[in-house]
């Protein structure tokens, strides 16, 4: 501010918005003391990231805990975490992701039957879904899952090791076996 104004004395500026000499130097002082401690912990995680270009900023914090008490900063977790966050340094989390619908393939692709159709109760549409979870190190387990589209009810399912079609008609054969005559018509 005394930069921009070099006629006018610190005294006549501080009275002027309210704030004592002493209140102007101490946040003076204060801000600069917090952009030096942040230049330098900027400094020491680019310094760990040219090892560790993947590491986290809670891994990170561990890492720079001998640093910060060796400079006696005080920067907790969240602090870190808005400093990355302000100088585009926040390393975001890779998901693993399994690809398991492929479209490319040479088999036929059926058109979506029930795009336009309107529902008006439950048991007029029922439909089909398979997911997997993962079990033990390299195994997955399926299931195959008949959905009434209408309530979203669970009306059976069949677990498999694999994903062939066989799953999903077991599904469809518990579930037209737990319907009564009445039902099915």
């Amino acid at each position: 501010m005394k930069d921009s104004y070099p006629h006018i004395s610190l005294v006549r500026l501080c009275r002027s918005f309210g704030v004592t000499r002493q209140a102007f130097y101490q946040h003076f002082w204060t801000t600069q003391a917090y952009c030096m401690e942040h230049e330098l912990v900027l400094v020491r995680v680019q310094e760990i990231r040219q090892d560790h270009r993947r590491l986290g900023t809670r891994k990170l914090m561990d890492k720079l805990q001998p640093f910060l008490l060796g400079h006696h900063i005080k920067m907790g977790r969240d602090a870190l975490f808005d400093l990355l966050a302000d100088h585009g340094l926040l390393v975001r989390r890779l998901r693993k992701y399994i690809h398991t619908t492929r479209s490319s393939h040479w088999l036929r692709k059926w058109p979506n039957l029930i795009k336009d159709r309107k529902l008006t109760g439950s048991g007029q549409l029922w439909v089909s879904d398979i997911t997997y979870f993962k079990t033990g190190k390299e195994g997955y387990t399926y299931i195959s899952l008949i959905t009434d589209a209408w309530s979203h009810r669970i009306m059976g399912h069949h677990l498999a090791t694999d994903l062939e079609a066989a799953s999903t008609l077991e599904a469809l054969r518990i579930v037209s076996r737990r319907r009564s005559p009445f039902q099915r018509a």
